[in-house]
């Protein structure tokens, strides 16, 4: 009785079903035809209103251009049954289940050629379930309304072929050839990129490349496209990659565009009904002066060392406008956006916001701790040992403005205990970093991992004389008719005190000044020559990461170079980040006058020996103005703070 129970059950959900199915597929029918000629096709457009790329591909051809091979590599590897389902492969969904369910992991998916055109054609909104409900009422209206070659030729001509879109300018860029020439043994490769577009790159990643192409060939020999001595013959088969491409194309704009992209998924205002009409010009940031320099530089500059990576942002610290950003060395070889995706250590850069918090606490730029090998010891016999880079000490009272100048981490740690450890943690969030961060020792040196974009506002704060801004891309956004539907609206709030700001700021602009040369040197005394004006630096440096932070009154460069996979980076490599950053700059502002600023009223400059921070005398062997708050200038008895430290022990 159970079991006719259970097969009545299942008869009539099988029947519930497939009425349900054939409504939603008839209710598709009758729906307004998808117009997937403007759909997704975003034209982005520079700060001075100039196109700088419109919808992703450059050359679309039909069907009939196209290699047999690709067309044929495509469909037996992604989706088999492509002509004969209507949108959807269930028996190979239930399989994916079943494999997955067995693996408890996600190994296998199931999408078929107009779903994953769906998701392409439409902005991909995220992994929700509700964006996969809309991406499966897309493709059952792509399904009744176009033709199966229709959907092949237009997924063929968006399809993403390692950050270059569509088969045409994919074979173009990979064998300088047009798609309908490629032959077995290049379509099988150009077949595989799709599935992940950096892993299976044959310039990024060959090895891969080749894996992915024996599973290709094997699959069409399986589905009778070709027979094993033709798969024989393309596996043998040597190819040259070209990359071929114009010098002049940058390589990095597409992680400027990527990121306006992602900002653009992130506004609510935007009507879902763009996904309906497409064609949506977006007025970006974008400077293409700022761009191409940046571009340039990171060509001339990270070439020496393989797998190497960085991300580079500039941006206006007045309004937030992010003026040029790269994700990685060249978007071609890996799509992955480091500047808005990765959080990695950023090291000393971390000092400038413990610093203001010490000046905002009684700390005066000639405040002293001695620089000297130290273990710091807290509560149930827990210790901490930081090091100086090279392992020097001043061994001796040193000022802030040399701690700051010299990158002095005994000075930072005892800083950062003396005040507590949860102001570090206060004060970074006050200027608008978002990452949790832990309230530990080690936070002082930049231990914790925040994202480039993060120390860009906050040192945007610091740039713009206090106020938290937001970095963004965004100026405008308008529908295919021209009317505007998104305007970026200005949030300024003022977070910091401009004088205190002042003060940090001149401490800042000591890092590659020859008055601070003594037992050390300033962190960025190698770039000295090169530097035209005056700027706020600050660089920082672990096991893994190597950043740069600088600004003026008009502009802020933030600069990280390391590896992927976190190994070790060798100290040397610190200086392509120091080049970018200051090509950047430099070549940017030139032709421009110094912008600096002006000293407030409450704030006076009083000639010292800045490495004590005490008073010049005729005596002082080297003399540097250092600002503060007046009333507040060093004096004769200066007091010593090492006995108010933590626990300290001299090694």
């Amino acid at each position: 009785m159970k079991i006719k129970k259970l097969a009545k059950i299942a008869i009539f959900g099988i029947f519930f079903m497939s009425i349900a199915y054939v409504g939603v597929y008839l209710y598709a029918r009758i729906s307004p035809k998808l117009v997937i000629e403007s759909a997704n096709k975003l034209f982005f457009y520079d700060n001075e209103e100039k196109l700088f790329t419109g919808s992703n591909t450059k050359d679309w051809v039909g069907l009939d251009e196209i290699s047999p091979h690709l067309i044929n590599a495509t469909i037996s590897i992604e989706d088999k049954h492509f002509y004969s389902h209507h949108g959807f492969d269930y028996l190979r969904i239930i399989k994916s289940l079943y494999i997955n369910f067995i693996n408890r992991e996600h190994v296998q998916g199931a999408s078929t050629i107009t779903q994953q055109y769906a998701k392409n054609l439409f902005l991909d909104f995220g992994k929700t379930w509700k964006r996969k409900a809309e991406e499966a009422w897309l493709t059952l209206r792509l399904e009744t309304h176009y033709t199966k070659d229709e959907i092949l030729e237009g997924y063929l001509n968006t399809i993403n072929y390692g950050g270059i879109f569509g088969i045409e300018n994919a074979a173009n860029y990979y064998f300088n050839k047009n798609a309908k020439d490629l032959d077995l043994a290049e379509a099988s490769i150009l077949a595989g990129i799709p599935k992940s577009p950096s892993y299976y790159s044959p310039i990024a990643n060959e090895e891969n490349a080749k894996a992915r192409q024996s599973l290709i060939l094997a699959s069409m020999v399986k589905n009778k496209y070709i027979d094993e001595e033709q798969m024989e013959d393309a596996k043998k088969k040597e190819l040259v990659y070209l990359g071929f491409e114009d010098e002049k194309k940058l390589t990095t704009l597409m992680y400027y565009q990527d990121a306006v992209i992602q900002e653009l998924q992130s506004i609510k205002t935007i009507p879902q009904s763009f996904i309906e009409t497409g064609g949506l010009k977006i007025y970006t940031n974008l400077d293409s002066k700022a761009q191409t320099i940046m571009d340039d530089s990171i060509k001339k500059n990270m070439g020496e060392v393989p797998n190497l990576q960085i991300a580079s942002v500039a941006m206006d610290p007045n309004t937030g406008k992010v003026l040029a950003l790269a994700g990685g060395v060249d978007y071609s070889k890996s799509q992955f956006n480091r500047a808005i995706n990765a959080k990695r250590q950023v090291g000393s850069t971390m000092k400038p916001l413990l610093y203001y918090a010490a000046l905002e606490n009684g700390f005066t730029s000639s405040t002293s701790f001695i620089s000297e090998k130290t273990t710091f010891t807290f509560a149930e016999d827990k210790t901490y040992s930081p090091k100086n880079f090279a392992d020097t000490y001043g061994n001796r009272p040193i000022s802030m403005a040399a701690a700051l100048t010299y990158s002095d981490n005994i000075y930072a740690v005892k800083t950062h205990l003396f005040l507590g450890e949860e102001t570090l943690v206060d004060i970074a969030a006050r200027v608008g970093i978002e990452s949790e961060l832990e309230p530990i020792p080690s936070l002082a040196l930049g231990s914790e991992e925040i994202n480039i974009m993060e120390m860009m506002q906050a040192y945007g704060t610091f740039a713009n004389e206090g106020y938290k801004i937001k970095p963004y891309f965004i100026e405008k956004i308008e529908d295919n008719n021209g009317n505007i539907i998104y305007k970026h609206k200005e949030v300024k709030e003022n977070v910091l005190n401009k004088s205190i700001v002042f003060i940090l700021n001149e401490l800042l602009s000591n890092c590659y000044a020859k008055e601070f040369i003594d037992y050390n040197y300033p962190t960025c005394f190698s770039i000295g020559p090169r530097i035209s004006k005056k700027y706020a630096i600050k660089t920082g440096s672990t096991d893994t990461d190597h950043i740069i932070m600088g600004f003026n009154k008009d502009l802020v460069v933030g600069v990280w170079t390391g590896y992927d996979d976190n190994r070790v980076s060798e100290g040397s490599n610190n200086v392509y980040s120091k080049h970018v950053w200051v090509d950047v700059m430099e070549k940017y502002l030139e032709g421009r006058s110094d912008s600096w600023y002006s000293i407030p009223k409450n704030v006076v400059g009083v000639l010292t020996d800045p490495i004590s921070g005490e008073l010049a005398n005729d005596n002082t062997k080297r003399k540097k103005i250092l600002y503060y708050i007046k009333g507040t200038e060093p004096y004769d008895d200066s007091p010593d703070l090492d006995s108010l430290v933590p626990t300290v022990k001299e090694q």
